[in-house]
């Protein structure tokens, strides 16, 4: 029997002042989260389904996302109550399933979630068991907001850029300042000071002691929420514990298989150890829940280079590509795709198109060392090699020192023999 599967659209903000679109994306994506855990539902994952804003056409939505039936909704917020529109449509042939408005105070936003939920699940015929409705029992915080500190900051981090990972720790700690039990926000402060190190280059001790601390607590406090365990073992792979942050991961997937970043962040923390097996697993898993990243699939394609698997390197690149190209078509600024695609198009022969993206990613962001850092990748792939050093000395000076990516990283094997690398990778060592 064919799995049910939703596609949940972003709310629309409805609100006087048109300010609210955090909070409209937020509680889509918190019923993405919630009823991606349910193992007899299939739900688009958020990169897929918050490319469509409407469902004007849904029986296209449904076609591209492959989904049987798709969730759009309203939202107009005040400080007090809040009014949500709701409707679910069946794609196949754009009748409507369900829909209701709901005209409450705000602090029953939960309860609003839990009805939707519910209604989501009597429709499509699958049944919510008695962990999924513990959960959707379970107020998060008893502060709404703190819960909207954290809905903005989610959506502040889904940017994929340094100033947002920094704004999503800013409003992560503004949750926790009006409540400090909030387990999820402690997982997100946590996060962000582990994204700033690993992706942005940032060397400040104090992030990693502020995500040591904040994924202790999140943890002593839901020790069944999967985002704290991933959390945890993002710390504990930057302190180089990897057997304990491989368990960290595999705690995160027991309790909820279809977590995207336990898989894409295990893969990782693999990688780094020199494992290109599992981290090729686990990479092809990630990019199998969500299709629509760009991520996991151009990281596949090195590791596939080190496993002389060319065919298949070839195969996720172009797939990976074609993601990175979705998701500037909607965020052109994001260097994070133009310096990874980039890299791919250089690997898959493109080199002139490579190099261009290369420096438009370079232009956007000069001074950020993780954009050096690639770029220096990109450079030496290419074979330009000074310039390539040019980059890699640029990045280490300004912050970008993992040592244990430089020394398993295989785009910068052209440079291993130069005494400029051999002189770079000496002084981190130290």
């Amino acid at each position: 029997m064919t799995k049910p599967s939703v596609a949940i659209l972003p709310f629309v903000d409805q609100s006087a002042e048109g300010d609210q679109q955090y909070f409209c994306d937020g509680l889509a994506a918190e019923l993405i989260a919630a009823l991606s855990r349910v193992e007899d539902l299939r739900v688009a994952p958020r990169s897929s389904s918050f490319r469509f804003r409407t469902a004007d056409d849904t029986q296209e939505v449904g076609r591209q996302l492959s989904v049987a039936a798709v969730l759009e909704g309203n939202v107009a917020k005040t400080d007090e109550r809040l009014r949500i529109g709701t409707r679910l449509i069946r794609t196949e042939d754009s009748a409507e399933l369900w829909s209701r408005t709901f005209d409450r105070p705000l602090e029953d936003v939960f309860a609003v979630q839990r009805e939707i939920a519910e209604r989501i699940a009597h429709k499509l015929e699958f049944a919510l068991d008695e962990k999924h409705w513990r959960a959707l029992e379970q107020a998060p915080t008893s502060n709404i907001r703190a819960y909207e500190y954290y809905l903005e900051g989610r959506e502040r981090l889904f940017e994929f850029r340094r100033r947002g990972v920094e704004a999503a720790l800013t409003l992560f700690n503004k949750a926790l300042a009006l409540d400090s039990d909030y387990a999820r926000a402690l997982a997100g402060v946590a996060e962000c000071c582990c994204f700033l190190i690993i992706i942005y280059g940032a060397s400040e001790a104090s992030l990693l002691e502020q995500a040591e601390q904040a994924s202790r607590r999140s943890l002593e406090l839901a020790p069944d929420l999967a985002e704290a365990h991933v959390a945890r073992g993002l710390v504990l792979s930057l302190q180089q514990q990897y057997g304990a942050s491989q368990e960290a991961f595999e705690s995160a997937i027991a309790l909820n298989p279809k977590l995207f970043e336990a898989h894409f962040f295990y893969a990782r923390n693999s990688f780094v150890k020199g494992d290109l097996e599992t981290a090729a697993k686990l990479f092809k898993h990630a990019s199998n829940i969500d299709p629509d990243d760009y991520q996991a699939p151009l990281l596949l394609g090195q590791i596939f280079d080190g496993l002389e698997r060319p065919q298949e390197a070839v195969a996720v690149r172009r797939r990976g590509v074609q993601a990175a190209e979705r998701r500037l078509h909607h965020h052109p600024g994001e260097t994070r795709a133009l310096y990874m695609a980039a890299n791919a198009l250089v690997c898959l022969g493109q080199s002139d198109k490579g190099l261009r993206w290369a420096d438009r990613a370079l232009a956007l962001e000069p001074d950020e060392p993780m954009v050096l850092y690639n770029l220096a990748c990109i450079y030496s792939l290419a074979g330009k090699l000074d310039r390539a050093l040019e980059f890699l000395e640029k990045a280490v000076a300004g912050g970008e020192a993992y040592v244990d990516w430089l020394r398993q990283d295989s785009n910068l094997d052209p440079l291993r023999e130069h005494p400029r690398f051999q002189a770079l990778l000496e002084r981190q060592r130290e």
